[in-house]
C-alpha cells in the first residue's frame, strides 16, 4: 500500500511539474518578444518547475485525485467516494435523464380501458417495496452469502466466512464444507454435523446465515419497464413484476408467465390462480434467470351485470360460458346474458338466459353483458307521513292506490286522509328531464343572442354569467316527483309502481309562508285572511320580491297562484286552507337580463317540482 501511495504521490508530482512548465512556456511569448528562448531562460524554467514538483512532493501521501469529490450531480442520484476508493450510487427514483426514452415516447398512445384486465390490481400500490428483515427458511444458500460460526469449549474459534464461488465455506482445521443450495433453516444443521465429525467432544457449536446475496433476474416480454433487475432468490415472480412495472394490459398475458433457466422453463405462474386461490411456483431465483410474460391469448370482455366486468384471458379451452360465469359472478338478479361478436366473418349476436349461457361456445373478442330481466311480480311500495304500523308493504304487480289504502292503519284525528299524494321516482325523473329543458334553453338563448355594439357585448358577458351561475344552482334541485292522487276529498285509483310512496300529511292548523319575504314562517291558520294577510305577517315582500303573482301550494301538492292586482279588482281571493304553502318568488329586473321568459319558466318549474323557490338569480 505504502509503494502504491508513493508512486501515485511520484506521479502527482510530476504531473504538477509539467503543467507549470506548459504554462510558464505559453505565457513567455505573452510578456517577451517573439524569438527563440536562450538555453539558460530553458534552464530557468526548468528550475523552476522541479520546485514546483517539490513542494507538490511534500504534500500528505493521502491526498489524491480520488479524494476530491465533485460537486456536479445528476438529478434524483448521489455519488460520493467511500473510504476504499469506492463509488456507490443511490436510486434515482423515477427520474429520467435528459434525453432518456420513457413510457410516453416508446409506448403508442391508448385509451384507457372500459374493462381493465381481470387481476390488474395486483400491480396496484408498492408491495415490492415491502420487506421483511428476516431471512426466509426456505431461501437457498449461494454464493457470497455470509455466514457467522462459533466454537468454544475445548476449541475456541469465531469468524464470519463468506460462501465461494464453488459453494463452499472453510474453517480452519476442518476444511471446505459445501453449502450451496442449503435451505437457510438448516445451514446450522448442516455446518454442525461437519465439524462434529472433527471435533467429537467438548466442542459446542453454533451457525447462522447473516446475509444473503441478491441475485439478478431478467425480465422479458410485453411488460412495462423490461430489463435486468436485483432482487432476492426468494422473492416471488410478483414481485419482479411489479418492479418492472407490471404487464402490458393490451399485449401481455396473465395467465402464461414462464421462468426460464438455462433455456428451460422450470416454472409458470398464473396469475388468475394466484388471485383465486393464492398459488404462485415455488422458485428460488438464481443470477440469469429470466421472467418471460407471454403475449395476450383470448380475451373476453364482460362490461356490465357482474361482480368482476373485467377482460378475461382464456385458453382454447376454457371459451365456454360456464368458465366465464366463474370468473366474471353474474349479480344476483341477472337472468340473461347478451353475447357479440364474429362467427365466420359475420356478425353474431345471442341473448340466452344464464343457464343457457353456460353452455354457449365462445370466441376471442366476444362481449358480454348480463341483463336482470325478471319481471317483478312482487314489489315495495313505501308509507309516509301520519299512519301506524309498517312503513313498508309488500304489494302484488297490478295492485291499486285504493285498494292499498284499506290495509294502511292511521288515527282519524291526527291523519288527514283527504290530501294523500304520492312520490314517485318515475315522475322525479321526468321533471329532473323537463327542468334540464328549459336550462339548456336558457343557455342557448343567451350565448346565441345578437350583439350590435361593443358595449351590449361587455353588458351581455355579464348577462350570461349571472345566468350561468343560476344554472349551476337550478341543476342541484332534486324533484320530489309528487303525483297529485286527491282533490276534494277523492282520491284517484290509480295503479301503483315499484317503489312508490305514499304519504298520508298530518292535521294541521298552520299556513307556512316563504320565498321573498322578510321572515319566513309559518302562522296559525285564520279563515278570514287572505295571502296578503299571511305575507304581511310575515314581515311583508323583499325588495326583489314578485308581488303580483304569488304561488301557492296545496297541502295535496296542487298548485294555485294569487294575482294581487286581478284579485283586488275582481274581488275574488284564492281561498287558503291549513297546510297550504305560500312561496313568494323572485322577481327578475327586465332591464338587465334579456332571457327573461326562459329564466321565469324554470323557477317556476323548479320551485313546484321541488316545492321550494330559487333565488339564485338574484344572487
Amino acid at each position: 500500500m505504502y509503494n502504491i501511495i508513493t508512486s501515485r504521490t511520484a506521479a502527482t508530482s510530476h504531473i504538477c511539474a509539467f503543467v507549470t512548465f506548459a504554462l510558464l512556456t505559453m505565457a513567455l511569448p505573452f510578456s517577451q518578444p517573439s524569438v527563440a528562448q536562450s538555453i539558460e531562460q530553458l534552464q530557468q524554467l526548468r528550475d523552476r518547475a522541479q520546485q514546483t514538483g517539490a513542494s507538490s512532493a511534500s504534500l500528505p501521501a493521502s491526498v489524491s485525485p480520488l479524494s476530491v469529490t465533485s460537486q456536479r450531480t445528476l438529478p434524483g442520484a448521489s455519488s460520493t467516494i467511500n473510504g476504499n476508493e469506492q463509488f456507490s450510487t443511490q436510486p434515482r427514483s423515477g427520474v429520467t435523464l435528459p434525453g432518456e426514452p420513457t413510457i410516453n415516447t416508446v409506448f403508442p398512445t391508448q385509451e384507457a380501458m372500459a374493462n381493465p384486465p381481470f387481476a390488474a390490481n395486483l400491480f396496484i400500490g408498492g408491495f415490492e417495496s415491502e420487506r421483511t428483515t428476516g431471512l426466509n427458511d426456505n431461501y437457498l444458500v449461494a454464493p457470497g452469502d455470509k455466514i457467522s460460526i462459533w466454537l468454544w469449549g475445548a476449541v475456541n474459534f469465531s469468524n464470519v466466512v463468506t460462501v465461494d464461488n464453488q459453494g463452499n465455506i472453510f474453517i480452519p482445521n476442518i476444511g471446505p464444507i459445501r453449502v450451496a443450495n442449503t435451505p437457510a433453516g438448516t445451514v446450522n444443521q448442516t455446518v454442525s454435523s461437519k465439524i462434529r465429525q472433527i471435533y467429537t467432544n467438548d466442542v459446542n457449536v453454533y451457525v447462522n446465515l447473516l446475509t444473503s446475496t441478491p441475485v439478478s433476474v431478467y425480465i422479458a416480454g410485453p411488460v412495462l419497464r423490461p430489463g435486468q433487475y436485483a432482487g432476492l432468490a426468494s422473492d416471488s415472480v410478483l414481485y419482479y413484476l411489479k418492479r418492472a412495472g407490471g404487464i402490458d394490459f393490451q399485449r401481455g398475458s396473465f395467465r402464461q408467465i414462464d421462468v426460464v433457466r438455462n433455456n428451460n422453463v422450470i416454472g409458470t405462474a398464473d396469475l388468475y390462480a394466484f388471485f383465486r386461490d393464492g398459488t404462485l411456483p415455488d422458485i428460488s431465483f438464481k443470477d440469469g434467470d429470466t421472467i418471460l410474460v407471454r403475449p395476450i391469448g383470448n380475451t373476453i370482455t364482460v362490461e356490465t351485470g357482474a361482480r368482476n366486468s373485467f377482460t378475461f384471458e382464456f385458453s382454447d379451452e376454457e371459451l365456454t360460458g360456464g368458465t366465464l360465469n366463474y370468473f366474471a359472478r353474474p349479480g344476483e338478479f341477472a337472468s340473461h346474458a347478451s353475447v357479440s361478436g364474429i362467427r365466420n366473418n359475420k356478425q353474431f349476436a345471442r341473448y340466452l338466459t344464464v343457464d343457457s349461457f353456460s353452455a354457449l361456445p365462445l370466441k376471442a373478442g366476444d362481449i358480454v353483458e348480463y341483463v336482470s330481466d325478471n319481471d317483478p311480480q312482487i314489489y315495495r311500495i313505501n308509507v309516509a307521513g301520519a299512519f301506524e304500523g309498517a312503513s313498508q308493504i309488500m304489494v302484488d304487480k297490478g295492485t291499486r292506490l285504493v285498494d292499498l289504502l284499506d290495509h294502511i292503519e292511521s288515527d282519524k284525528t291526527l291523519s288527514d286522509t283527504q290530501n294523500i299524494f304520492l312520490l314517485r321516482e318515475s315522475v322525479a325523473i321526468k321533471q329532473k328531464e323537463i327542468i334540464e329543458e328549459g336550462l339548456q334553453r336558457l343557455e342557448r338563448s343567451m350565448y346565441t343572442a345578437p350583439i350590435s355594439s361593443t358595449g351590449e357585448g361587455a353588458i351581455r358577458a355579464q348577462e350570461a354569467q349571472l345566468v350561468a351561475d343560476f344554472i349551476a344552482r337550478a341543476r342541484q334541485v332534486e324533484p320530489q316527483g309528487r303525483v297529485v292522487v286527491s282533490e276534494n276529498g277523492d282520491i284517484a285509483n290509480i295503479l301503483l309502481e315499484p317503489n312508490d310512496t305514499i304519504v298520508i300529511p298530518e292535521i294541521t292548523d298552520l299556513i307556512h309562508i316563504g320565498g321573498e319575504v322578510l321572515l319566513p314562517q309559518s302562522v296559525v291558520y285564520n279563515p278570514d285572511a287572505v295571502a296578503e294577510d299571511y305575507i304581511a305577517w310575515a314581515g311583508g315582500f323583499t325588495q326583489r320580491a314578485e308581488d303580483e303573482r304569488i304561488l301557492v301550494i296545496r297541502k295535496n301538492g296542487n298548485v294555485a297562484f294569487v294575482n294581487f292586482s286581478d284579485s283586488l279588482l275582481s274581488g275574488n281571493e284564492t281561498k287558503l286552507l291549513p297546510g297550504d304553502q305560500i312561496i313568494v318568488l323572485p322577481a327578475i329586473d327586465t332591464k338587465v337580463l334579456q332571457a327573461v321568459k326562459d329564466i321565469t319558466q324554470v323557477i317556476y318549474q323548479v320551485a313546484i317540482a321541488a316545492s321550494v323557490a330559487s333565488n339564485a338569480a338574484n344572487n
